[in-house]
Formats: structure tokens, sequence, C-alpha cells
């Protein structure tokens, strides 16, 4: 691997890391922010830095989780639950530096597992008929608006708003204008890049500013304690079970690093010799969420590379990127560009060895991130938005979009709807068209049910929908 390949992971984990670290900033608000900056980039390099962004902000978030009990992504609110209570007693370097190892360990893990499957899955994958990539996309739309718990409706609402949005502009196959209003730049439809930062960046400034609140935390990093080797030897079985868990998980598009932190802990409860400590400042509970929480990228980037369907939000935002640098997610990559895969799987594991060194070495300085005045990170964050929206096409309408964007999500936020469901609806949404046009030319109607494969997902599709519906009705009943 070369300099510029090694300089660009190492200031794609620090940029991650500090994106992790800020409270408001998820791992896909930080992957959709850099975006736009690597339209000058070869795709390899762009594709490298994205993903040790990705990579990095998954752990970084663990960093306030742990220090101010303020996680800095959703994945790691799960840390906070033994990892702040650490912080209580004084030993705060505990936490860091399981959360550390076990983020870096699952990462490699799910890294493996990627290198190891994803090639015998693309060669399944190029197998597939339209109509099981129609099937699959509607797979992953039903289970995101069924991982909205509680909200499972308002989650399939913003899905299908999603859905709908994508069907402005011109039909890809018959080429009908459609829901364009006579708008020429309409045509083309809403790119998603000003709908992601709008919806992901923008919404979160405007409630916050909404909230009045722009006072910053001042950190006390304390005593950097860490654990000793006989301490990580002692959660080897934890970190391992999760780091499966989490990859596991993160395959299923729609899942992602919350519910796999989630699971895993709640498993690694179960399975303790001590589960009276979780809660309480248990290292196997932050070892747990941690793991799988990491470990879940590589599961998520499986299906993202090997079929073009995200596994999470923030792999969403890695099609667009692939999509910009002229690249089609999915089997075919692995034939047109064997040399991005690779390249892409490489830095991945370097990418964990980067964020094992920035992490032991810098923890100090990413605590520093939290006392960055709002009233300074707000505005650069607007900035850089409106920046990002309009280097997409130079295109003043792309940034009316993304502060249209940034209003509805702030509305929707307000409302208690995800918004992360809207733009897997807009990624899964144009598959699904083009696929299902494209396998009834080629079979007819009847061709989603003679497929066996075709079949088996829808069924389980309709099964992901109907959970849901029927835990709902068992819970009012017995209510």
């Amino acid at each position: 691997m070369g300099v510029v390949p090694i300089l660009t992971i190492t200031l794609g984990v620090a940029m991650g890391i500090v994106a992790g670290a800020t409270p408001g900033l998820s791992p896909s608000m930080g992957v959709a922010l850099l975006v736009p900056f690597t339209y000058a980039m070869s795709p390899t390099l762009a594709l490298i830095l994205l993903v040790a962004i990705y990579i990095a902000a998954n752990y970084g978030g663990s960093i306030t989780a742990v220090t101010i009990n303020a996680p800095g992504t959703p994945s790691s609110v799960v840390t906070a639950f033994d990892g702040y209570p650490l912080t209580k007693k004084g030993k705060p370097g505990l936490a860091l530096g399981v959360s550390l190892v076990a983020s870096t360990v699952g990462g490699i893990i799910g890294t493996l597992i990627l290198i190891f499957f994803s090639g015998p899955l693309a060669r399944f994958a190029l197998k597939f008929h339209p109509a099981e990539y129609f099937a699959l996309a509607i797979f992953g739309l039903t289970t995101v608006a069924s991982l909205g718990g509680k909200n499972w409706i308002k989650a399939f609402i913003a899905a299908m708003f999603g859905l709908l949005l994508n069907t402005i502009g011109i039909d890809p196959i018959s080429g009908v204008s459609r829901f364009t209003f006579g708008i020429s730049f309409l045509y083309d439809g809403f790119a998603l890049i000003p709908a992601l930062i709008g919806l992901f960046a923008l919404s979160e400034i405007f409630k916050q500013l909404e909230s009045g609140d722009f006072t910053s935390q001042q950190v006390e990093a304390g005593k950097q304690e860490w654990p000793t080797a006989s301490a990580y030897w002692k959660l080897k079985n934890t970190i391992f079970r999760s780091s499966l868990m989490g990859t596991i998980i993160g395959i299923f598009p729609g899942a992602g690093a919350t519910i796999a932190a989630f699971i895993s802990y709640d498993v690694a409860k179960r399975v303790s010799k001590h589960p009276e400590e979780f809660g309480h400042g248990s290292l196997e509970g932050v070892a747990a969420a941690e793991g799988a929480n990491s470990s879940s990228v590589g599961g998520a980037l499986i299906p993202l590379l090997t079929l073009g369907i995200p596994g999470s939000a923030s792999t969403a935002v890695l099609i667009g990127a692939l999509m910009i640098h002229d690249l089609t997610p999915g089997p075919q990559l692995f034939i047109s560009n064997p040399d991005i895969i690779y390249g892409l799987l490489a830095s991945l594991l370097f990418a964990n060895i980067i964020l094992l060194a920035l992490g032991f070495f810098g923890s100090r300085l990413w605590i520093k991130v939290t006392t960055i005045p709002k009233t300074v990170l707000f505005p650069l964050i607007f900035a850089v938005s409106i920046i990002g929206s309009f280097a997409v096409r130079n295109s003043f309408f792309d940034v009316a979009a993304c502060l249209a964007f940034g209003i509805f999500g702030w509305i929707l936020r307000r409302y208690n709807y995800p918004v992360a469901p809207i733009i897997l609806g807009m990624v899964l949404g144009n598959i699904a068209e083009t696929n299902f046009i494209r396998a009834i030319m080629m079979g007819g109607w009847t061709v989603f049910f003679t497929r066996p494969l075709s079949l088996g997902m829808l069924v389980v599709a309709v099964a992901s929908f109907a959970v849901p519906l029927i835990q709902a009705r068992k819970q009012k009943t017995s209510s």
C-alpha cells in the first residue's frame, strides 16, 4: 500500500473519530458531509476515505458516551450503559480502553468475514434474476419499517415517502415525465446527497437551535488507567461473540450498528457470570456493545458490495458516493473494478489498525471535541452542508433542496418520525422499480412467484411486515 492511501486512511480515521465524538453528528452524517469533497479524488481513494470515516465514527461515538454520557452516535447509547458508570467511579480509562480494543477487534473480524464471504456471495448474486433483486429490495424496505419498534408505523410511512420521492423525474424505462410539474430541475429527480445532508445534518442543527441550548460541555479526561492484558483476555469470548453477531446483523438491510449493539449487549448479559454488574460499570457490557457496532460495518458492506443493497444509513450514503464516481455497486463491480474492491478490503484492515493507534495516543485530544462551542460548531456544519450540496451538480436548486429537506427533517423529528427510512426508501425504490419492470418484461406477473428464491424472499418480507402488526395487536389486547 502506497503513502497516499495510508495518509488518506489516517485522515479518514481522524475525521471519523471527530465526527463520531461530536454529539449530533452520526457516522452517516459524517460520511454524507464529506462525499462532495471526494469528486476530485480517484474512485479508490474516495471510497477508502469514506469507509475509514464510517469505521472510525462508530468508535468515536463511544468517547462521549463514556466520558459525559452523551453518545455521539445512536449505537453508542448502549456503550453508555456501563461506560459512564465506570467514569463516575473514576475509571474512564478502563471503559475507553475496552471500547477501543473491542472496536478494533470487532472491525477486523467484520472485515475478515467480508473478505472471505463477499466473493462467493457476489458470484451467487450474479445469477440473480431481476425478480430476486425486486424481492430483495422489498425485503429491505419491510425490514426498515419493522425496525421502528413502537414507532414502526412512522418508520414505514417514512420509507413509503422515500419511495414516492423516488418517483419524481423521468421514468427510467418508459421516459415518461412524472410529478415534475413542468419544472426542469425536477426532470432528474432529487439528488441523493443534498437530501441526505438536509435530512441528517441540517435537521439536527434546526432541532438543537429550537431547544436553545448552546452550552458546550467541559470534560475532564480523568486518569488514563488502561485495562491490563489479563482484563482484555477475560473479555475475549464476549468480544468474539459480539463481533460475529454484529457482522451477521449488519448484513441484513435495515439492521445496523444500533440494533447489533442492543442485541449483543442483551446476549452478553444473559450468558455472563456476573449479570448484576451490567448497567453499573461492567466491562463485558462495554465490550459487547462496541464489538457489535464496529463489526456491523463489515457486515453492512457485504450486501452493499455484492448486491448493491445498503445495510445501514451510512452504506446508503456510500451508494451515492459510488454512483458519483460512476461505479454501480453489485456483483458486476467485482468483475468490472476488482482493483477497487481489493483496495477497499485491504484498506479496511489497515483502517482498524490506524484506529487503534489514533484512539490510544489521542484519547485526550478526541475528548476536547466535545468542548467546541455550539455557536462555532453549528455555523461550521451549516456552511459545509451548503457547500457540499452545491458541489454535487454546481446547482443552486440542490442547495434549495438541501434546505427544504433540512426543514422537512426537522419537522419529522419533532413528531418522532425517523428520517433514515426516507433515504433507504429513495435508494431501494430505484432498485425495486427498475427490477420490477424488467422482471415483468422478461417473465410476466407470475415470475415473482415461480422463482423459488424470489418467492422465499417475498415471504420473509411479508413476515417482517406482519410481525410488528401482530405484536402491536397482542400488546393492545393484553393492556
